[in-house]
């Protein structure tokens, strides 16, 4: 094997690891966030019995009927996709120098595709874990990840009704977002000279990735609304009501405004701030331990 391929192997398992340590991280400390983001996404204008009047009132019905744990339903599938998923994303970073166009053009392309990948590897997981934080039961009487997937495949199978249903509204969420921040990050973060003082570098790249991740979430929310309602419960038992990406966003528009088509988008936005200098900070940590020792 040439110096350059071990270098090549050398960079990205280091970018896996320290990436994947990064999402563990951040999983775990904004994953109630994620638990909120689902309940507003599910929930049917105000007539829905079960409508928050707020985030506030969200948290604290949450906190009241179902418990601290209620705040991390669902939390093992992510879990179990992010090094998959962290592969995912290096391998659409380092395709980038073999793309013949423009710098800006490579990295929107690579996002694209990585995201388009990535929501392949991740969307069986997406599936069971909306279904466990749509469930409002406690948490010590709810199914067990396991248990909840074996009830999808036993219902519906693997297919695009069972295990892989709201494929592509996953498609169209993570496409989207790549797509934009990849292109937006790396082009705006080459405008700002970096600085040699540690602090301000942190917040050169979090200020960045902050306003990278806020648009790119008013962009891919939609898709994100029409995911949710798509692989959470349906309306009336044993009605398929919402079957598909596009169907889903315009009967939803239709039923209840073009705001539906944003709900969750004020705990997503939270979870970027705090969660993204909380990646940062571990993925800058870990990649430089495994500089100095691997």
């Amino acid at each position: 094997m040439s110096s350059k391929k071990r270098s090549l192997l050398r960079e990205a398992s280091h970018q896996i690891i320290a990436g994947g340590s990064a999402g563990l991280v951040e999983i775990c400390l904004m994953h109630p966030l994620d638990v909120v983001k689902t309940r507003f996404q599910i929930q049917r204008g105000a007539s829905d019995p079960n409508s928050y009047k707020g985030l506030g009132d969200c948290f604290r019905t949450i906190f009241r009927n179902e418990g601290v744990y209620g705040f991390y339903k669902g939390i093992l599938p992510p879990i179990l996709a992010e090094t998959p998923k962290r592969a995912v994303k290096v391998r659409g970073k380092l395709s980038v120098t073999h793309l013949s166009v423009s710098l800006g053009q490579a990295l929107s392309v690579a996002g694209l595709g990585s995201g388009l990948t990535e929501a392949l590897v991740v969307n069986p997981f997406e599936v069971v874990k909306v279904s466990l934080q749509a469930n409002r039961d406690s948490f010590k009487v709810q199914p067990s990840t396991f248990g909840q997937a074996r009830m999808i495949i036993n219902a519906d199978g693997f297919g695009l009704r069972g295990l892989n249903k709201g494929l592509t509204s996953t498609l169209g969420r993570h496409g989207v977002f790549n797509m934009i921040y990849f292109g937006f990050y790396f082009n705006v973060k080459d405008a700002f000279p970096a600085s040699q003082d540690p602090r301000l570098e942190f917040m050169r790249k979090f200020a960045i990735g902050l306003l990278s991740g806020t648009i790119s979430s008013c962009v891919n929310i939609p898709f994100d609304v029409a995911k949710s309602r798509i692989q959470g419960p349906q309306p009336v038992s044993g009605e398929i009501k919402y079957r598909s990406c596009f169907q889903t966003m315009a009967l939803v528009y239709r039923e209840e405004g073009y705001l539906a088509l944003y709900k969750g988008l004020i705990p997503k936005i939270m979870r970027l701030g705090p969660g993204g200098a909380v990646m940062l900070l571990v993925y800058e940590y870990v990649s430089g331990w495994l500089q100095r020792n691997w």
